[in-house]
């Protein structure tokens, strides 16, 4: 298995990824290219889900996918609570959120600005 894992590219991953949270109903997903950007992955993806169950149950399922499709152990962390779950596979960065939650940090806008859009807002 761990040569299926080793074949495996961050877009390939990236699309695992993607299916997973479409196939458990994931809402308002956003991927967003980290490449060139910082050295912590290639891509993060955003995402909702209803209630913190569900945040749970989307965050379990994406791991379990990875597992047995790519035989690649993911690390996951703030399962237990369901209100931000933080799914690691090296090179992608999964963030599930309750709704209410991801509007307060909105994490997304952080890494969608360029710096160029970071230097006029500070002007402002």
């Amino acid at each position: 298995m761990a040569s299926a894992y080793s074949k495996a590219t961050s877009d390939t991953l990236l699309a695992a990824v993607l299916s997973s949270l479409d196939d458990d109903k994931a809402e308002d997903v956003v991927q967003i290219d980290l490449r060139g950007k910082t050295a912590i992955g290639d891509h993060m993806v955003v995402c909702s889900g209803r209630s913190s169950r569900q945040v749970s149950a989307i965050s379990e399922k994406l791991v379990e996918r990875l597992k047995t499709e790519f035989g690649h152990f993911s690390r996951i962390e703030g399962k237990n609570t369901g209100d931000w779950v933080l799914v690691d596979t090296g090179d992608i960065i999964v963030h599930v959120f309750r709704p209410e939650v991801r509007e307060f940090y909105q994490l997304e806008k952080m890494w969608q600005l360029s710096p160029a859009d970071i230097e006029s807002e500070q002007s402002i």
